[in-house]
């Protein structure tokens, strides 16, 4: 029987094979070099603060090498300078370095003083990360008693980063009962403080001792464990990395594996050593014998966006309309998606190239509509991707350096020779994204956007999926700021007969509403278009192409805010409608909705996850109608709903990171992704505090005897949530990805139900355990699962290694639901000890209708908890029926103490 670690370790790798990232980390000789740091646009001119990010990375190098025994450290790091800031000397251009992929991002908070570093991670234990997010105060080193020095607290977040470990602390369960004694989630265990809560009385407050709830065990809400400022313990880092002492993770010797916190929840209780030592940096390096130099920094300041379109109008491009749809998409990209200020140059291509475009300034439309006449209009040829490289290379170097030039490559055609120019490709420092249009462009054209960092999109030949338009609509600055960028409110397809209508409506929400454009295409004849604003007006102005069958209407201004409308009426031919538009102020972060998937290549039968952002500035958004659209090369189309709910394939809930697992394959080949979301119609989006996997905020600490307290963390008041409830809609493209391995129809069930990861247990009546998870599917988070079983023991490792010869609960009256439905199940433990001061641990395990089962569930304890009987009340006896006015001698005294005695006894039980 295989080991378990050996079979999360091939799990995991399985994976992560093919895992799509954007980041330029390479791990060579055991430095880490790439790193990308990059400063907001829209933080203020501060040197200081670039001073600060070298400090932070130089001080967390021989941290992060001594924590990891001697094998990683902190070899080069370049940090992305906004445009707006002084230029110097020093400063040059980047090359591949862009926001996008950026590995830690400088930005101010959204609520002031909320300076919490936190790391965005879509995907499980031991999967790479988004993003490290840092303010520019934290970095000043103004949280340094909240949240630890910033070199220590960097490699807390690079741990969560690059292999994928979570918390172990938990701010939603802070407590826990073990063997009958109240414990902080914490690790390792042995780190000492103590328990402590705010009593107020009067108008006073005071820190006293905890209080006990007496139906739980635990302590009441509002304790905190306040930690001993100076310590011995040297783990975890993965804890608290303040603590002066912790210079180390937990690993297997040391690692709470009962504490309830997400560590524990997402990776099995492996320690974050295990997980880090089951990483792919960590299997290919060994110990270092010598003491690393010094992290270097490069300062790369943003300049103008210099772009080149690289076309294809070879032969084929006549096929499916290709070329006239290629005519509509660069208009759009012209016109609209392109920045004012940009560079742009164009060429074409077929056997040969040819410059179509030198390269030009965006100043006014008189630029834009000057590029969008040199579009191709006639194809014809063979097909020689490398020419038209060499060529837009030759278009850039004419006025600037390729580093950090984009190109914009689009072909349907196959082109064997594309590898002879990967070199150059590589050397000139440029970034490729890549469009594929139709079923056959050549298979190696992904590889160059996957080395230079760019885009890679494709298209198929329906055109009712409007999937060329969103490829370009895609293509805004990687580096502007994002009120600079365009972003697509609407994109939607029909094919109508018969004088049918396509009727619709557009949310422009307040967050956006600038360099508003409505685009209709066609593939016949001009349709009747009716558009209205939010109050009824009719718009007129439509600009209409009959050449390109398309027309426009520019919103001047900024757009009504509200629900606009539109008709289209037409008969035997497909429509398109594209709604894009720009942040209405410079001050207001838009709701931006980002897509992608979780691999650039998906091996059947190894799931594809999808995962959809939607954020305002660092808020999230919750409770959006996010659906996401995957096309295959064949034209098949399938809808996600995407889901923020913590299960499945998405890692944390209420994070506005909507996630779902994708197994519906039909073909080998390329498939295509878009997002659409939707907030206020079917939920309200509403902007909360995010659940964020960073730096703990340690509430204070004890230090000779003594508690201080440091600022608490700051807290949305209702009134700003309720403000930012807003109406919206968004589409994106999600990319692209290529799928192998798929058999021929029927294709056999090989998915199992996903793994629960967000079981709950707690004791009902002292008798009865209740149990709630969120109902896997038939094959991952689909459909629906044949049964579960449900085991439990007094061993959480028995439990975990012997899950199979474990005591089974009986569940036959256990009915699985649809997949990410709430499921709730009550049982009495049997044979086995269930008293007062018990501990029992359980799991459970999905099994679908072809007997394939998931991996067993995050494991989770009860604590059985009896209180002490309250002790009977003694009634106090009557006194004796004696005349106060008797003459009987010390009648008086007898009395008196008749009196003293009840008192006492009243006294005593009333405790």
């Amino acid at each position: 029987m295989r080991s378990f670690k050996s079979s999360v370790f091939i799990l995991v790798f399985h994976l992560l094979e093919g895992a799509l990232s954007n980041s330029l980390i390479q791990l060579n000789n055991n430095g880490y070099e790439g790193i990308v740091i990059a400063i907001d646009p829209n933080v203020p001119e501060d040197e200081t603060l670039i001073q600060n990010i070298k400090d932070m990375v130089t001080q967390a190098s021989p941290y992060l090498f001594e924590a990891t025994e001697k094998r990683f450290y902190f070899k080069s790091v370049a940090i992305l300078i906004p445009e707006k800031w002084k230029t110097k000397p020093e400063y040059v251009r980047p090359k591949l370095e862009t926001y996008k992929n950026a590995d830690v991002l400088v930005a101010e908070p959204n609520t002031p003083g909320d300076d919490e570093p936190y790391t965005e991670q879509m995907g499980n234990c031991g999967e790479k990360g988004e993003r490290i997010n840092f303010t520019p105060d934290f970095l000043a080193g103004k949280k340094l008693d909240i949240y630890g020095p910033q070199g220590r607290v960097f490699v807390h977040e690079w741990a969560h980063l690059r292999w994928g470990v979570f918390d172990e602390y938990n701010n939603n369960q802070k407590f826990y009962l073990l063997n009958g004694k109240r414990e902080a989630v914490r690790c390792s265990a042995r780190i000492a403080g103590k328990y402590q809560a705010e009593h107020c009385q009067g108008g006073s407050c005071a820190w006293k001792p905890c209080k006990i709830d007496q139906a739980t065990g635990l302590y009441k809400e509002g304790c905190e464990f306040i930690p001993n400022k100076f310590q011995t313990e040297k783990a975890s880092i993965m804890f608290s990395p303040s603590i002066n002492s912790v210079v180390e993770f937990c690993t297997e010797k040391n690692h709470n594996k009962e504490a309830p916190n997400p560590q524990n929840q997402k990776c099995n209780l492996r320690s974050t050593w295990e997980v880090i030592r089951d990483s792919e940096d960590f299997q290919k390096t060994t110990p270092m014998t010598t003491q690393p130099p010094a992290p270097t920094f490069s300062l790369l300041q943003i300049g103008q966006r210099i772009v080149c379109l690289v076309l294809d109008k070879s032969g084929s491009m006549t096929n499916g309309d290709r070329l006239n749809r290629l005519n509509q998409a660069g208009k759009l990209f012209l016109l609209q998606i392109v920045e004012q200020g940009s560079w742009a140059g164009m060429v074409t291509f077929d056997s040969a190239a040819h410059v179509q475009s030198e390269l030009v300034q965006i100043n006014s439309a008189a630029e834009r509509d000057a590029l969008t006449k040199r579009l191709p209009a006639v194809a014809a040829g063979g097909t020689s991707i490398c020419s038209g490289l060499r060529s837009a290379f030759a278009v850039i170097r004419k006025k600037f350096s390729t580093d950090g030039s984009e190109i914009v490559l689009l072909t349907d055609g196959e082109d064997n020779t594309i590898s002879s120019c990967f070199n150059e490709v590589k050397q000139s420092g440029a970034v490729i994204h890549t469009v594929a249009l139709g079923p056959s462009a050549a298979k190696e054209l992904e590889e160059l956007s996957k080395m230079t960092g760019g885009l890679q999109t494709y298209a198929s030949d329906q055109a009712q999926n409007n999937g060329l338009i969103d490829a370009f609509g895609a293509l805004s600055s990687g580096n502007g700021a994002a009120s600079q960028r365009a972003i697509q409110l609407e994109s939607r397809g029909l094919t109508l007969q018969n004088n049918q209508w396509m009727n619709g409506t557009v949310l422009v929400d307040s967050t956006v509403g600038k360099d508003t454009l409505f685009l209709i295409t066609w593939t016949t004849q001009p349709p009747q278009i009716l558009l209205s604003d939010p109050s009824g007006k009719k718009q007129d102005g439509l600009v209409v192409d009959t050449s390109t069958r398309m027309a426009y209407l520019q919103i001047p201004g900024t757009a009504k805010v509200g629900t606009w409308s539109y008709s289209l009426k037409a008969s035997s031919q497909t429509l398109t409608l594209t709604v894009t538009s720009r942040a209405s102020s410079a001050t207001l972060p838009p709701i931006t909705v980002t897509s992608k998937m979780s691999k650039d290549q998906g091996k059947f039968p190894s799931p594809m996850a999808v995962y959809a952002k939607i954020h305002q500035g660092s808020s999230p958004i919750l409770r959006a109608t996010v659906t996401a659209i995957i096309e295959s090369v064949n034209g098949k189309t399938v809808n996600l709903e995407l889901l923020d709910n913590g299960a499945g394939a998405d890692a944390t809930k209420d994070d506005g990171i909507y996630s779902r697992y994708f197994t519906a394959y039909d073909t080998n080949g390329r498939y295509s992704v878009k997002v659409r979301a939707l907030g206020g119609i079917n939920a309200a989006g509403q902007r909360v505090r995010p659940q964020q996997n960073g730096a703990m905020h340690m509430p204070g600490w004890i230090e000779n005897g003594e508690i201080k307290w440091n600022p608490p963390r700051p807290e949305i008041s209702k009134n700003e949530l309720d403000g930012n409830q807003v109406c919206f809609s968004r589409t994106t493209s999600g990319g692209s990805f290529v799928a192998s391995g798929v058999p021929q129809a029927p294709i056999p069930d090989r998915f199992p139900p996903c793994q629960i990861t967000d079981l709950k247990a707690k004791i009902q009546g002292n008798k009865f355990i209740n149990l709630t998870w969120t109902a896997p599917g038939d094959d991952y988070d689909h459909g629906r699962a044949l049964k579960y079983i449900i085991k439990i023991s007094a061993s959480i490792l028995d439990l975990r290694d012997n899950f199979t010869e474990s005591l089974q609960v009986n569940t036959s009256d256990l009915i699985p639901k649809e997949a990410n439905s709430k499921e709730v199940f009550v049982f009495t433990p049997e044979n086995i000890p269930f008293e007062n001061g018990t501990d029992l641990f359980i799991a459970v395990q999905a099994v679908d209708k072809s007997n394939l089962k998931s991996e067993i569930s995050n494991i989770v304890g009860v604590s059985l908890f009896i209180p002490p009987p309250t002790p009977p009340e003694i009634p106090t006896p009557p006194c004796p029926d004696i005349n106060v006015n008797s003459t009987i001698p010390g009648l008086h005294i007898l009395k008196i103490m008749w009196k003293w005695l009840g008192e006492l006894q009243l006294s005593v039980a009333l405790g």
